[in-house]
């Protein structure tokens, strides 16, 4: 069941491009990269699906790249923001971690992947998710392209998986046996 939630001023737009991305849901809340229109600065906001409330959190103090080629994912067990650098002649891929859940002091940046001279697109990979054994498993723009990198950025397997010329958008999801609360329940 959809519910509706009221707002007057919600300051923010897509920060990454016109179209809109998928959010990543995280420690019970949906995130985004965002520009907040009054400020003018480039935030993570949340929506928290209990409290039913945005949560704004700033990017890391030293984050410096362009967000046009920038995304959010769990990186372990720790929400994360990756980066590639573009206009990197080494096509590399900055992963940062914030170490404890909504404290911007705790952003770290934990590895930095060439991909360089791998059989993807480097300029168009964007990271999805990392394995238990700290593989990286990413996709290109277009979402035809499935790869898993080790952590030093070496590509270990990849797939192509879609034939559509339009690309398509790949998330991840985890089977629960919960569920969210319903109308005005709280967990």
């Amino acid at each position: 069941m959809w519910k509706e939630i009221e707002a007057t001023h919600i300051p923010y737009t897509s920060a990454i491009d016109e179209m809109p991305k998928l959010g990543l849901l995280f420690s019970g809340a949906i995130h985004w990269i965002a520009y907040r229109d009054d400020l003018p600065e480039d935030v993570i906001v949340a929506f928290d699906l209990m409290e039913r409330k945005l949560v704004e959190m700033h990017l890391p103090e030293e984050f410096d790249s362009e967000l046009d080629y920038s995304g959010l994912w769990v990186f372990g067990e720790f929400l994360s923001l990756w980066t590639l650098n573009y206009y990197d002649s080494n096509d590399s891929v900055q992963i940062w971690v914030m170490k404890e859940y909504k404290v911007h002091s705790s952003w770290t940046k934990t590895l930095v992947l060439s991909l360089d001279g791998n059989r993807i697109d480097a300029h168009y990979f964007s990271l999805i998710c990392s394995t238990k054994s700290g593989d990286i498993i990413g996709t290109n723009n277009h979402g035809t392209i499935l790869g898993k990198c080790n952590d030093k950025g070496q590509l270990l397997e990849y797939h192509s998986y879609c034939n559509n010329p339009g690309g398509s958008e790949v998330a991840l999801y985890v089977d629960s046996l919960l569920s969210l609360p319903a109308n005005d329940e709280q967990a």
